[in-house]
């Protein structure tokens, strides 16, 4: 059985590939669940459609992306810790601190997942994470930990 993924699937091809798969794959599993249409002669001619949809989408997102990269830059985020006497702090800063900081002091909502410490936050002072925004478009942001 032929048909067209919907979406990347491991092991059998990339979004928008017509691929050959094993009948009771297609039927039970790939069709039913939205990952693949089967590539009948009026779902063919839709393949050019989807595929332009979906370009149209993806260069839209990279331009929101990008945007939201210009926005970010030359700004200081603040986040408050508990801190010792000796100016570290109890625990550690975490990417869903700076993700929580993003979306109150700046009003920009990011997922946690896309916020990577490259090191570890104890102490008081300056640091910067990365933000992963779209995956042609990463961006750095200074945050500042300071204690409450």
């Amino acid at each position: 059985m032929e048909v067209i993924l919907l979406q990347d699937i491991e092991k059998v091809g990339k979004k928008f590939e017509v691929v050959k798969v094993r009948d009771g794959y297609g039927r039970n599993y790939l069709i039913p669940k939205g990952m693949a249409l089967l590539a009948n002669k009026s779902n063919m001619r839709r393949l050019e459609e989807y595929r332009r949809r979906e370009e149209a989408r993806m260069r839209r997102l990279l331009e929101e992306a990008r945007q939201l990269a210009g926005q970010l830059e030359d700004k200081v985020l603040k986040i408050g810790a508990k801190v010792g006497t000796s100016g570290k702090i109890f625990g550690s800063i975490t990417n869903l601190q700076v993700a929580n900081a993003l979306k109150e002091q700046l009003g920009i909502e990011v997922d946690r997942r896309k916020v990577e410490l490259p090191e570890e936050v104890k102490e008081v002072g300056v640091y910067t994470a990365v933000l992963k925004i779209h995956p042609e478009v990463d961006t750095r942001i200074s945050f500042e930990v300071v204690a409450e």
